[in-house]
């Protein structure tokens, strides 16, 4: 799976900016959007409509992708640094200040900062298959209580003290610390054989995993013995590598998964951040997906119910191929039609029918193998990165979305996996076995 993961610190003083609903309801409810198990929803910028992944790690609005958003107008603009996950340098921001957001109708913030970066490398759309312009989180937490149907794929934001909490068998309700703008909450993990670790975990909307937790030895936190080195996405700052694994079980209060994924990013990945010894890492939202969730952060309460994804399996890529969209390519398609005429060959029969067979050509999005595991199915094939892939077991890609396509690489151990695949405008077939990980 890919991930997802971003963690921003503010270059200069924050100012505060709120945001309200505009009608006399107690709240507003939208849908949203799950990609790779990330909630993106619609937030309107001074007049333009653009796709935000809502991300409790990110305390304040990042703007990364303008290439369909150049008519946006930002003003009170000055240049910072900032800093993220991964292993280079802070990269160059510009801070704009007073700018009208809007969520749909009701939601809206009129003196909201955001911050605009316009290296081209950051850049999220392509591993996502859909357009992705930034990434918002805090403020919408702060201002609301914040109900988030993941199954329903539905938001509620609700004025603060109007949420009314009703009993239910099935849900538990745990305290959450708010530090530096962001939520954490207590679990445990079975790991390496040591029963109930207690750790605590930023909780990370903005990260495609599952669990993450960083390397202390003092506290029993090690990589286990049956692990493999992979890349785990790309941060603010640059790749992040690291080692993943499973956990024999993340118990969350009364809900307990067993076998959950777990990645260690390392020491060059997480060097930048801020506050690492008050965590022991973060809970993605390949757990928070298998819940429905309140978030109330003016009470410093989390409330979860587990809903249809609980009882998912938490599967790693078993192809160990990462797609991406990368341009577009030109298809070739063999289509038929029927044309009809009059003859005056015959006064009997007036009306002539022929068979037409043409071409058409048309523009789909190639799907491109950004990264491949070393030692995995597809790396012992023989396939590379850069490699266009064409057709999956006969079926042509172009017309799947990426979702369905890394669907396609990951159904069940054993599958054969036939790909036909575009190197240096040559066309190349390969053929491996998916091999369940760990």
């Amino acid at each position: 799976m890919t991930v997802f993961l971003t963690l921003f610190f503010c270059g200069s003083s924050c100012a505060q900016s709120y945001f309200n609903l505009t009608s006399t309801r107690d709240y507003y409810s939208i849908r949203f959007k799950l990609v790779s198990n990330l909630i993106v929803i619609p937030v309107e910028i001074n007049g333009v409509e653009l796709s935000f992944i809502l991300d409790t790690g990110v305390n304040k609005p990042i703007l990364f992708d303008l290439t369909s958003a150049d008519s946006l107008e930002l003003k009170n603009t000055e240049a910072i640094y900032i800093r993220g996950l991964g292993g280079g340098e802070a990269i160059k921001a510009y801070k704009a200040r007073s700018n009208i957001f809007r969520i749909k109708k009701d939601v809206v913030n009129y003196n909201e900062d955001i911050y605009l970066i316009l290296d081209q490398g950051i850049n999220f759309s392509p591993r996502l298959g859909v357009p992705i312009h930034g990434i918002i989180g805090f403020e919408l937490f702060r201002d609301f209580v914040v109900e988030i149907n993941y199954a329903r794929k539905r938001i509620r934001f609700y004025r603060p003290g109007s949420y009314k909490y009703r009993a239910c068998r099935k849900c538990q309700t745990f305290p959450l610390d708010i530090i530096h703008d962001k939520p954490y909450i207590k679990a445990t993990v079975d790991l390496n054989e040591q029963k109930d670790l207690e750790v605590k975990l930023l909780i990370d909307s903005g990260s495609s995993d599952a669990l993450w937790l960083f390397r202390k030895e003092k506290e029993n936190l090690v990589t286990p013995e049956n692990h493999f080195e992979d890349f785990l996405g790309r941060g603010l700052s640059g790749s992040i590598y690291g080692d993943r694994a499973r956990v024999e079980k993340l118990q969350i209060g009364q809900f307990e998964l067993k076998e959950a994924k777990v990645a260690f990013p390392d020491s060059v990945s997480i060097q930048h951040l801020q506050n690492l010894n008050e965590r022991d890492g973060s809970l993605g939202a390949e757990v928070l997906k298998r819940f429905n969730i309140v978030f109330d952060y003016g009470e410093g309460k989390l409330t979860l119910r587990r809903n249809r994804y609980f009882k998912q399996p938490f599967k790693y890529n078993m192809s160990g191929i990462e797609l991406q969209h990368n341009g577009i390519r030109v298809v070739k398609e063999l289509e038929s039609g029927i044309r009809r005429g009059k003859t005056n060959e015959s006064p009997g029969e007036g009306v002539e029918i022929r068979l037409d067979r043409f071409f058409k050509y048309s523009l789909h999005p190639a799907f491109e193998i950004a990264e491949i595991r070393d030692g995995s199915p597809a790396f012992i094939a023989g396939l590379q990165r850069g490699d266009i892939i064409l057709t999956v077991n006969g079926k042509a890609t172009y017309r799947r979305s990426l979702h369905e396509v890394k669907e396609m690489l990951n159904e069940k151990p054993g599958k054969k996996i036939r790909l036909k695949v575009e190197r240096e405008g040559q066309h190349l077939d390969f053929t491996f076995a998916l091999k369940k990980v760990l």
